[in-house]
Formats: C-alpha cells, structure tokens, sequence
C-alpha cells in the first residue's frame, strides 16, 4: 500500500510533465520566419495574390494563408513579396572579393549574380595568373584558386551576401591552351580545350560564354566554339555570347549564334541584345524575326539586356583587333610605333571591316572616359574623349592611343549607341531576361576612385520603377517572371527563381510605389531606392533598407555538377 502511495505522486508529476511538454512543443515557432500579408508574385507571370510566405532554414515551406508563429515575422501589407532576382551578366567576379555585400545589387532585390561573359576566374595556369596580377586595377587580390570550383569555394569561404554562378568563359579556355594569340588550335589542342569545358561543368558551371568582339576571344573560329559548346551540351549547359557583332554586322553574329545552338544541341542566349549605332536601330524587327523563327523551329533562344541607351566597355572596342593579338602587353608596345599608329587611326575612322568599332558607332563626343589605372589621369574621369583630345591639342584617335599605353589598361568607357525606342520594345519581348553588365559596387571605398556607369546600381530597380510603374510597357507580374522563373528556368536551375515550397528561400520585398533608379552618367555611385527587404537563402541581408553585413551567399551550380562524364 505504502509502494502505491508514492507511486501516485511521480504519476502525476510525470503526466504534468508531459502535458506541459506538449504545451511548449504546440507554442513553439513552428516558423523561422513569416512574410505576413504582402502582395505575392510568385514568379510564374500570373496574377499576385495576398498572403503570406513561410520560411524554415533556408527554404520556402508555405506560400499562401499561413497559420501558426515564427520566431520572426515582417510585416509587409501593401508591399510586393516576390523571388530574389536574378542578374544574367554581373562582372561581380572582382567586386565580390574587395565588398562581399554587395550593396549595389543587394539595394536592388539581385539574389544570384551570374558571371562568365567570355571570361571567367577559371581554369587558369601559372602564366594567366601572374598576367591577371599584374594587370589588376584599383582592385588587388591573390589568385588563390585554379579551377572554376575553386574560386567558387574561394569565394563562398570568404563569405558573400549574393549567391554566385557562372559560365566558363571561352576565351579563358582559349587563352589556357593558345594564349593571346590570333593562332586556330590544333587538334591536340582543341581536344584539351574541351577537356577543360568538362571540367568546369563538372565543377558547376552553366555552360560556355563567348564574348568574341574582344581581342583574344574574337579569334576563335565558329568550329571552335561549337566544339566547346558540344561538351557543355553533353552537360546540360547552355551557350551564352556577346556576338561578334551588335552593329553593322549583327544579322550575321545572330545567324552565327543559332548555327552554334543548332549544331552543339545547346540552348543559346543573346548577352545584352541591341542595335548599336544609329545606321542600326531599325534593325530590331528583322532580328526579333530571325530569333522568333529559330524558336518556331524547337531552337531554345533567348536574349538579356540592359535597361540603358549607352554601353560601357574599353578603348579596345575602339581599335581593330589585330592591333591587340599577343595581349595588353603587346597592344600597349604596337601602339608606341608610329607607323602602326597611323594604321590604327586611319581603321577607326571608319567601320570596322572585320571588327566592331565602336568608336565610329558613337563617336569621340559620345564616349565618357569612366575607368583609368593610372592615379595621374584619373581626374580625366567622367569626360568624353573629345573633351580630353581638345585639352592635349591632338586628334581623338591619338588621344585614345595616348591613354591606352599612359594608363597600362584598356581604360573604362562608355559609349552612347542605342536608341531608347529600342529599349522600350526590347523590354516587351517576352524572351527577355535583364543583366546589369557591371560588378555589384559600393557607394565607398575604392569604387569611389573610378566612375561607373548607372546600370551598376539601377539596371534592375529602372525596369521596375520607370518601364513598370511609369510607363506601363508590361505587368510587374510579367516582370517578376522575367527577373526570376524565366532565367532561372533557362539556366536549368531548378529549386530558386520561384516562391514555392522547398525552393530555397531567396525572397525580396519592396514597394511599387516607389522603387527606382537614382545613379545617372554624372553621379553614378548613387543607390537605388524602394527595395525594403531581402533575404538570401532564408537570412535578412537587406533589412528596412539597410545592409546587415550577412553574407549567407552560394555557389549554385549547373546540371552538370559532378555529373559530367
């Protein structure tokens, strides 16, 4: 009786154990995080809907009418609640490494920066990296990794705010096998070649970017990049390409880039599609004709752009490229003869027969010297080429030849080329996706030093804020899809550009109302304004506006990832 007695008191202290056990277990956040009542695009295009997005570790687990707690939750009525966008041509590549927060795409809702046009941090050999040490500008680095997926895993150690992904850049393949030279590889060669391409799928990338108006990568030969693009196809990759030309010859360049999708299997985007120069801005139709017939045929072809008029590159998009062949070094040595310089002024003064002069397409009062090496002429910084070559009391073309061989460096410019006609149609296309074309700065630090052009801070918040909002060219849901599922889609990524439960929980939240660009050509290092909240794989970067110097970012890697064989 006794032993009944005292059992009756531990009977009861453990059953009001337990029913206090499973009252906290019922109070517990059953959430991290709760994006409570804003206007959902999901992502697909379709019509928004207000409810609320749930988010556990770093993925989405409910979208809708959301019940029970979180452990934090962010008020967002009358707010849009949509994907983490996606920035198909970021040149985040060195920026990332000197300001992993990246502020000025992170102030936009940019999520995943996608890297790779024509070149790429990897592979490299002992001879490229102490080339790319030695050329490097106001932004210095070790060049701590080797492959691909060693700079991925570089980079995601030392932390960043984005997520990152890239293609392999055909010229980086080219200039591992060949160099800087304007020779055609050898069968051996061509062989290595495409042994590195399945290299760098295997290590995650998206596929092969070509960038071939540029000296080294102009060299490559169709063949050649149809053989690279074959191994990334096998991989699941795509082909990528600032075209051999996107003015006077761009028909051509767009037949050339449906004859690579064609032939390697592999789906192909336009980098940063335009008609450049004012001869070819009523050649638009006609490409969006060849474009929409490839994809009646079952090509897959896509295009990106920029939301600007003016395009921003070096001077050596201003001199043909046999002036180039051997590299910096080489260009910088030529230019100092006096017979090869009459030969380079005489080609840019008119159009390029085989190269893409954009000196001639804008011309020297239309081109805003933006980027110097050299301390001593950085306060040229911010005026045009012909405003320096009337300072100097020389012609334009010297002057440009001047600065390349006093500044050690390509020289930062950006020419005004297109028509904003053009750009209103482009947004439309359904087939566009949008890429900044620049690295993700800072409003500090050592950005200040150079200028840069506006679609470093406002590419993404302009297509919202005066495309969207103002002129109403399309919906933002139609927007929202073209910033996130389509991309993403593209890319063959196939767990982020949407808000669905199990994606990973790359979320943005900004207001319609007032979401827009401020950086102009005069004052360009200016942020974006409307973007509230971002959150990069379930944790707040962006927080009300501000940066909270989390750097939760990841290499996402393509469906060739450990695959490729």
């Amino acid at each position: 009786m006794a032993s009944q007695r005292r059992f009756i008191p531990f009977c009861v202290l453990l059953c009001s154990s337990m029913l206090l056990s499973a009252s906290a277990a019922a109070q517990a956040p059953a959430y991290d995080l709760i994006i409570r009542g804003g206007t959902i695009y999901d992502g697909s295009g379709k019509a928004p809907v207000v409810g609320d997005v749930a988010i556990k570790d770093d993925r989405i687990v409910a979208v809708g009418k959301v019940d029970g707690t979180a452990k934090t939750e962010v008020a967002a009525k009358g707010m849009a609640v949509a994907p983490g966008f996606i920035n198909m041509l970021s040149w985040a590549t060195e920026s990332l490494i000197v300001d992993p927060k990246s502020q000025s795409d992170i102030r936009q809702g940019v999520t995943l920066e996608v890297m790779g046009e024509g070149w790429s941090m990897g592979p490299m050999n002992a001879t490229m990296k102490a080339l790319e040490t030695e050329r490097q500008g106001d932004i210095k680095y070790p060049i701590e990794w080797t492959t691909l997926g060693d700079y991925f895993g570089w980079l995601e150690k030392r932390g960043v705010s984005t997520n990152i992904a890239s293609f392999v850049g055909a010229a980086t393949v080219r200039v591992h096998e060949l160099g800087e030279g304007d020779v055609d590889p050898t069968p051996e060669q061509l062989t290595r070649m495409r042994a590195l391409v399945k290299q760098a799928m295997n290590d995650g990338a998206m596929g092969v970017g070509s960038s071939i108006i540029y000296a080294p990568g102009s060299y490559a030969e169709t063949d050649e990049l149809v053989a690279l693009t074959s191994e990334a196809a096998k991989c699941g990759g795509m082909y990528i390409s600032h075209m051999r030309s996107e003015g006077d010859r761009i028909e051509e360049a767009v037949d050339e880039l449906i004859d690579i999708s064609r032939r390697s299997g592999a789906p192909a985007e336009i980098y940063h599609l335009k008609m450049a120069g004012r001869s070819n801005w009523s050649k638009l139709d006609t490409i969006v004709k060849k474009i929409e017939d490839a994809r009646a045929e079952g090509l897959k072809i896509t295009t990106d752009m920029y939301t600007y008029t003016a395009g921003a590159t070096g001077l050596d998009a201003a001199m043909p490229t046999w002036v180039q062949a051997g590299g910096l070094e080489e260009w910088i040595k030529r230019l100092k003869d006096p017979a090869i310089r009459a030969r380079v002024a005489a080609e840019m003064k008119q159009p390029g027969s085989d190269w893409e002069n954009l000196y001639f397409g804008a011309g020297a009062d239309k081109m805003i010297l933006s980027g110097f090496k050299n301390d001593a002429l950085k306060p040229l910084t911010g005026k045009t080429l012909a405003e320096v070559a009337a300072m100097r009391g020389k012609s334009p073309e010297e002057t440009a030849m001047d600065l390349v061989v006093e500044d050690g460096s390509r020289v930062g410019t950006v020419y005004f080329l297109m028509s904003e006609d053009n750009v209103r149609k482009q947004v439309q296309l359904p087939w566009m996706s949008f890429g900044s074309d620049a690295a993700s700065q800072a409003a500090e630090g050592v950005f200040l030093k150079s200028g840069a052009h506006p679609r470093t801070y406002g590419n993404f918040s302009r297509l919202l804020g005066r495309y969207v909002r103002d002129e109403k060219l399309i919906s933002l849901e139609q927007a929202v899809y073209r910033l996130t599922t389509l991309p993403a889609t593209n890319l063959g990524i196939k767990d982020r550009g949407a808000l669905k439960p199990g994606y990973y929980a790359d979320v943005v939240v900004f207001d319609p109302a007032t979401i827009g660009d401020r950086s102009t050509f005069e004052k360009p290092h200016q942020y974006s304004v409307g973007m509230r909240d971002v959150f990069v794989n379930g944790v707040g970067v962006l927080r009300n506006g501000e940066h909270s110097g989390a750097t939760p970012g990841r290499a996402v890697r393509g469906a060739g990832w450990n695959r490729c064989s």
